[in-house]
Parts: C-alpha cells; structure tokens; sequence
C-alpha cells in the first residue's frame, strides 16, 4: 500500500490543500498539493510561510464545519517568503469520492515517473537502491540472488528472477540502466542488450576504463553513450554510499536531459 494510501485511511477529516494557480515565482507549481488531518500532513506545497498559513487555514475550515475556502497568498515580504510571486490555494475536506480520485491521480504520476533499473544486489546495488528511494522515481532492485536482495533496506521495488534481460526488455522508453552484477559476463550481456535498445537515458556499468576497454573489445567497439566508470568525477573514495551519490547525481542530469528534450520537441 502507498503512503497515500495508507494516509488516507486515518481516521477523522483530511483537508487537501492543492496550488490551484501561480503568477510569478512559487516554491512548488500548479497541482501540487498537500494533505492535512488532525496531528499529520503528507506531501507539501512548498514549505515555509506558505505551508503553515495553509495548515492553519486547513484546521481552521474543519473547525468551522465548511467544505471549501479558497487562499490567496502573495509570496513576499509579508509573509516572511521571498519568492515574488502570488499562489492561490484550495482546500477542500475529502469526502470517499475525492479520496478515491485522489488515489487514481496518484497511480497515474507514479506510472509515469522514469524508471531506474539497477542490476546487481550487491554491496554498490543496495547503497544505489538506498539513495535512488526518496527520489520521485520508480526504482527497481534485481537480482537472481534472493538472499543479496534481502539485505536491502531500500523501500524500492525488489525483482528476484534467473532472467535479469527480461526486466531490461521490458522497460519503458527513457529508462536508466545501472548494470553493477557479481559477474563480468553478465554485466557484459546486461549493458550490450540496454545499449542496443537505443532509447535508454542512461546506460552505466561498473568497473574501471580497463573493464571498459574490454568489454568494447567484446562488443565489437566503443560507444559514447555507455557511462563506464561511473561516478568519475569521484575522487577515489570507493566506499559504496559516496559511488551511489556521484552516480545518482549522473543519472538525474541524463533524466532531465530526456524530460527537457521531451518538453522541448
């Protein structure tokens, strides 16, 4: 079960707060929204002065036993914000048919986040799973090794399968692949079959210019488009947490890279 799910089950009134329109700068953009009940939020529209006059305003209609109220904020010196612009703001207190409306927007946004395929449960696996997890992302784990996803602690999605290509075939288009096995030939057979899809936004695979020196041997060339070594703008520290983040930073730049040509044309 979703967070939001979960959330929406509490017992007791639940006020969404949703950023109706923007004019200028805002902290968060037009739909984004938030949920209040008595002692509990989740999500936000922005955090700051923003958010608490929302969260105020939010108690305040369930305590006047409304339904609807509308907040037109000015993000600026009055408020203590700096952004510049204006926001207006509804809030509404949900009933069953807004909960269920909001879950099926949910399932839609998530459905549409990019995917992130890591291949390889090991040591590097988990700590990329781990720093992958809180990203609007929809992250997968695999490995044929149940015992090595076990150790996982990442709240990501966990793929126990002898046949790791299949996940890889099976993938949307502008998907990164991070190939990090326990095996050379199958990080070689792995990162060839993400290679040869021609729509991934990211292709990396572990190991050093030597590993890659070999495996376009094995490939029958180079390519540009294959990360190998990752994280290289590391300075030597080979702990596992530190290659997660460099390579977590490389494979938002190729993502948004994508969404920006996508939104561009």
């Amino acid at each position: 079960m979703s967070g939001l799910a979960e959330f929406l089950k509490r017992g007791g009134p639940i006020v969404e707060v949703r950023i109706a329109e923007v004019r200028g700068s805002s902290p968060r953009e037009a739909g984004a929204f938030m949920l209040v009940a008595d002692g509990a939020l989740w999500g936000t529209v922005g955090g700051g002065q923003l958010e608490y006059l929302a969260i105020d305003e939010a108690r305040a209609l369930v305590r006047s036993g409304a339904e609807h109220r509308e907040m037109n904020v000015p993000l600026g010196p009055e408020i203590g914000q700096c952004c510049g612009g204006h926001v207006r703001l509804e809030l509404g207190v949900l009933d069953g048919a807004g909960k269920a409306a909001l879950l099926v927007e949910e399932a839609a946004r998530v459905a549409a986040l990019p995917e992130v395929l890591i291949f390889g449960a090991g040591h590097v696996g988990r700590a990329l799973a781990y720093a992958f997890a809180p990203l609007p992302l929809r992250v997968r784990l695999i490995d044929s090794r149940a015992e090595e996803l076990a150790r996982t602690m990442a709240n990501v999605q966990q793929v126990c399968t002898p046949l790791p290509e299949a996940e890889l075939r099976a993938a949307g288009a502008g998907a990164a692949y991070i190939v990090a096995t326990h095996e050379h030939s199958l990080d070689f057979l792995l990162t060839a079959e993400a290679l040869a899809r021609n729509d991934a936004a990211y292709v990396g695979m572990i190991g050093s210019k030597t590993k890659r020196a070999k495996f376009a041997s094995w490939n029958g060339g180079d390519t540009p488009r294959l990360v190998c070594p990752m994280a290289a703008a590391h300075k030597g520290d080979r702990r596992p947490e530190v290659i997660a983040a460099f390579v977590v930073a490389e494979v938002l730049g190729a993502l948004s890279a994508v969404t920006l040509e996508k939104t561009h044309g």
